[in-house]
């Protein structure tokens, strides 16, 4: 299995197994900075370059702490973060904005967060409906020209917005959920960015923990854990779900290898360009999944899969 891939049309080599960092400061339980900076300086010794984060993730702890173990070691890595979802200073939720103005302040925050004059991939993380998409990416496109920003991505866009994106400045990457439960990218997405160049990038590769069989009830989360108001993870949802997870372990069952890594290498499999970013705070798990490079899958089992795989997930993504 193909272990890098450029980004796009840009010279940003990834590998394809990268970190998401979110879970550091935030939204998964309790959490130990310690042990995430640990966890990023396994990562790039293991040959993980690619890691992402966003301004909202801790509103701007998360950043901060990438800055912290980072420093002194940005030429090791390729770094995303993103804007558009404000937070007060309580971490409450204030909405979205794409305002051209807001925008630049939020790149600023986010290299100074970083420590960085530099941001390798800078995405809007949701679009606000009340700017045009050709205002919002005029204005990111800017930041290109000012030497802030390399390239530009986008997070959970249609293809229709894509496009229009893409007409005013190349769009790297678009990043959106996707895995075994989550297969709504399939349907026009991939088309779009194979078309344009664009990579694809995978956020919640194992369903947020779900599909490497370690949930099994809502008591296996921590209190405060924002999967506890997911509709994915009512009781109904999880006990129904739990049929992906027997599929999943069919097959892992078969090669000796572990959920997770089945259910990665799934999303690898399904073209060579696509990156995925699962998170983690543990070195175990992070080693775990980049065991999915090793784990092929073979026509039947992907007939398999296909096959046995419930069409319908219970419980909407959000």
């Amino acid at each position: 299995m193909k272990q890098s891939t450029l980004l796009g049309h840009s010279k940003l080599k990834v590998n394809r197994i990268g970190l998401g960092c979110m879970g550091m400061s935030e939204f998964y339980g309790s959490f130990n900075e310690n042990e995430s900076i640990a966890t990023l300086h396994k990562a790039i010794e293991l040959g993980v370059n690619f890691f992402d984060t966003a301004d909202m993730y801790g509103w701007g702890a998360n950043e901060q702490l990438l800055g912290k173990a980072f420093k002194g070691r940005w030429d090791e890595v390729i770094l995303a973060t993103k804007f558009a979802v404000m937070r007060g200073p309580k971490g409450e939720f204030l909405g979205l904005n794409g305002k051209p103005e807001y925008i630049r302040q939020a790149c600023d925050k986010s290299l100074q967060n970083l420590g960085v004059e530099t941001i390798d991939l800078y995405y809007m993380h949701r679009q606000d409906p009340k700017v045009a998409i050709e205002e919002i990416v005029g204005a990111m496109s800017e930041l290109v020209k000012q030497g802030k920003v390399k390239h530009l991505g986008l997070s959970e866009v249609n293809a229709d917005t894509l496009r229009r994106a893409h007409a005013v400045h190349p769009i790297t990457a678009l990043q959106t959920e996707y895995s075994l439960w989550s297969r709504e990218p399939e349907n026009e997405i991939f088309d779009v960015c194979k078309e344009l160049g664009i990579s694809f990038v995978a956020y919640s590769p194992l369903g947020r923990g779900f599909l490497t069989g370690a949930i099994k009830s809502r008591e296996n989360l921590e209190q405060g854990d924002f999967r506890l108001s997911n509709p994915r993870f009512t009781d109904e949802a999880i006990k129904e779900n739990l049929k992906f997870v027997e599929v999943i372990d069919q097959i892992a069952q078969s090669k000796g290898v572990t959920k997770a890594q089945v259910a990665l290498a799934w999303v690898l499999s399904q073209n060579d360009e696509i990156a995925a970013i699962p998170g983690t705070r543990k070195v175990h798990r992070l080693e775990e999944n980049l065991g999915a490079f090793q784990v092929e899958l073979t026509i039947t089992d992907l007939d398999i899969i296909h096959k046995s795989m419930p069409t319908v997930t219970m419980g909407e993504r959000y």
